[in-house]
């Protein structure tokens, strides 16, 4: 008698897909079945999975998985073969860029992409297209802590600390983050700082995190750049100013005294709402905490203010000595899964990689070097994300895109806007895992694998790289990224050795390249990483510890000094005026991920929060007519979205608010305004002048 063994279980260590808390879990695969995830010990989620994390599995065996290339013939995308597919995409690139020049082949990249596949996709514009035209979805998420980092400190890294030193913290100002919707395993973090009576949250909106804070400021949207003045005001007004470390450390402060001298927090409290006894409240207790940490996220960035106003929130910290101290510190959530690498590699329109600028004449020369191409032939810096998507299909705008990694019909401002300019469009080419709103929009659509089925990297929000790794096969006829744009770039006349697909030797190539830049990644290595070194960047070398504790000696700046930066509040892009008197913000749900190309397709997530909603303060809602449960319509200068109902007694009065994943008319991004921020040229996500009314009928 013949005995059949049965089918071992393999356990791979990996990470989640979703955001930048990256936590651990092991993925268990069985033949012929869905794999199963098991939360592990991993500094960031201390062993606890959210929503998403439970049920990421669900999507590898989706129904709606792209499984082959699909090629748009007679106006319908309709299965084809991938040289066909990959034959057509080179072709129609070499007429046009022949045609209307290099420029006229645009790329867009994602913060979900790993390490890897961010390097080749900026390789892959820069020297197989010659293109400067590259951004990505990056520039809308965590862009303006990046400039205002840079000016303070002289170097861009979310958390400069690990995340596991919150624990110690007696205060945490946490400012317009949501962190127990967003990342919820983050929240453990700042247990201790609660339990101290230390947390503190500003955000317009008496969110899951705000309801557990021991104090909840609440700004009028818009208006938080102000707030941090005030507070700012109350520390030195009120004897709180760490005059030795300021001396020690800094430069700068006097020039923003004299603009902060005019924002007493009685004042403030007008511009804001919050009382100038809280203002001065909080500064006493940053300033009598023995820890303490300051922490930004989207709702101080994306505003056409957002650098002045993180910037504001760091002059905060540094007048209190919190940077560059142990058990102290700035930092700032960063949001997508690789946001953080994402905007270290290449694929945003000023860069190259090792976050060096693609502007100086020494880091096109290194890079040009690794690459084997003379530093002459790469192109300058190109469009940011929403000027390029505005741009596409004009007179001297691409006229032809190809996105891995975004779904920007959802999740960029003026969404209705950024549709037609898709439309526009000579050829429009995706990689993607699933039908998204903008992959139907697509001439040529490759399907792509999903994050448990390739090895690759990523780089959480404390910096530390991670190894994720392959715990499944994919499907037959589906490829990587890498693989894509190695097959491409060779169609398109590159070397095979140029365009490697396979992950580990892209990853070698990327720590060349990034050698000696402000994000030197050249020590850190498959082996170290598969060894559970825990490798924060800078890793400069293959014996160097890595560097978990930045600014502890010195910051990035040539004299080692911190810069204070003077800024001054403004408001909102789009003030409420008689038309349109509310403020409306958006921001994400614990069950959805960014544009929910993904989430919306899980069942468990999508049943429970299946559409768009507009959270309304009861007068308003009575004020509009409008009823809890009913439908309204919210509408801006840009669009109108159709949302039900849902009536909030703790917001406030003149602000709604709507999530941000849902597509068709329920998108919340068709009433956005795309006013950019100056230096970083992040768009006003945050606040738009809306009006409600009744909506008759139902959906």
């Amino acid at each position: 008698m013949t005995l059949t063994a049965e089918p071992t279980a393999i356990a791979t260590e990996t990470h989640c897909p979703y955001c930048a808390l990256q936590c651990g879990m092991s993925l268990t695969s069985e033949a012929g079945g869905t794999p199963t995830v098991t939360p592990r010990r991993f500094p960031a989620n201390g062993g606890g999975l959210c929503q998403k994390g439970w049920t990421s599995p669900a999507l590898l065996g989706s129904p709606a998985r792209l499984t082959s290339p699909l090629v748009r013939v007679d106006g319908e995308l309709r299965p084809a073969s991938w040289d066909t597919a990959l034959d057509l995409v080179a072709t129609r690139l070499r007429e046009i860029r022949r045609v209307h020049g290099a420029d006229a082949v645009a790329v867009f990249g994602g913060g979900g992409l790993t390490n890897e596949k961010s390097y080749l996709l900026g390789k892959f514009a820069r020297v197989a297209l010659g293109t400067s035209q590259i951004d990505y979805n990056g520039r809308f998420c965590m862009s303006s802590a990046a400039a205002a980092g840079i000016k303070a400190f002289g170097l861009d890294r979310g958390l400069p600390f690990p995340l596991t030193d919150l624990a110690d913290a007696d205060v945490v100002l946490l400012v317009g983050a949501n962190p127990a919707e967003t990342m919820p395993p983050f929240v453990q973090h700042l247990t201790g700082a609660s339990s101290r009576g230390g947390l503190v949250v500003v955000d317009p909106r008496r969110t899951p995190t705000a309801e557990q804070a021991n104090l909840h400021l609440t700004p009028a949207p818009g208006t938080d750049l102000a707030l941090a003045l005030g507070i700012l005001h109350a520390v030195v007004a009120d004897g709180h100013l760490n005059q030795s470390y300021v001396d020690r450390r800094t430069t700068g402060f006097g020039a923003v005294w004299r603009v902060v001298a005019g924002y007493w927090p009685e004042h403030v409290e007008r511009i804001t709402g919050v009382a100038a006894a809280d203002q001065r409240r909080v500064a006493g207790m940053l300033a009598r905490a023995r820890n303490a940490y300051v922490l930004t996220a989207r709702g101080a960035e994306q505003h056409a203010t957002g650098v002045d106003t993180v910037s504001a929130w760091i002059n905060l910290a540094l007048a209190l000595g919190l940077p560059g101290r142990q058990g102290s510190g700035y930092g700032c959530l960063t949001g997508q899964g690789n946001g953080q690498g994402g905007r270290e590699h290449g694929q945003k329109a000023d860069q190259l990689p090792g976050y060096r600028k693609i502007a100086d004449p020494a880091a096109r020369e290194h890079v040009a070097g690794v690459w084997g191409v003379p530093p002459e032939s790469l192109p300058g810096p190109g469009r940011s994300a929403y000027e390029l998507l505005d741009a596409l299909g004009t007179g001297d705008g691409p006229r032809a895109l190809l996105v891995f990694g975004s779904n920007v019909v959802v999740s960029a401002p003026r969404s209705a806007h950024v549709a037609e300019r898709l439309s526009a469009l000579d050829f429009l080419v995706t990689a993607d895992l699933v039908l998204s709103e903008t992959s139907a929009l697509a001439d040529v659509v490759l399907p792509v694998t999903q994050w448990a089925e390739e090895d690759g990297t990523m780089t959480n929000l404390e910096g530390r790289v991670l190894l994720r790794r392959k715990a499944v096969d994919p499907p037959e006829s589906v490829r990587t990224d890498l693989q894509v744009l190695s097959a491409l770039a060779q169609r398109l006349g590159q070397p095979a050795q140029r365009f490697p697909a396979d992950a580990e030797t892209v990853f070698t190539e990327l720590r060349a390249a990034s050698a000696g830049g402000p994000a030197d990644y050249s020590g850190v290595s498959y082996d170290r990483l598969r060894a559970g070194e825990a490798l924060y960047w800078p890793v400069p070398d293959d014996e160097h510890p890595g560097t978990p504790r930045m600014f502890l000696d010195a910051f990035a700046h040539p004299d080692g000094r911190a810069r204070f930066v003077p800024v001054a509040h403004t408001g909102p892009a789009e003030p409420p005026d008689e038309e349109f008197p509310l403020q409306a913000t958006t921001g994400r749900v614990l069950q959805h991920y960014q544009s929910g190309a993904q989430t919306r397709l899980v069942a468990e997530l999508n049943d429970s929060v299946p559409e768009v909603y507009v959270e309304v303060h009861p007068d308003t809602a009575r004020r509009a007519g409008l009823t809890d449960g009913g439908l309204a319509s919210v509408v801006s200068r840009r669009g109108a979205v159709t949302a039900r109902v849902r009536c909030v007694g703790s917001l406030r009065p003149d602000v709604v608010f709507l999530p941000f994943h849902f597509p068709g008319e329920q998108r919340a991004n068709l009433l956005t305004n795309p006013a950019l921020d100056p230096a970083s040229r992040m768009p006003e996500f945050k606040v738009c002048a809306v009006r409600l009314s009744t909506q008759d009928g139902a959906r």
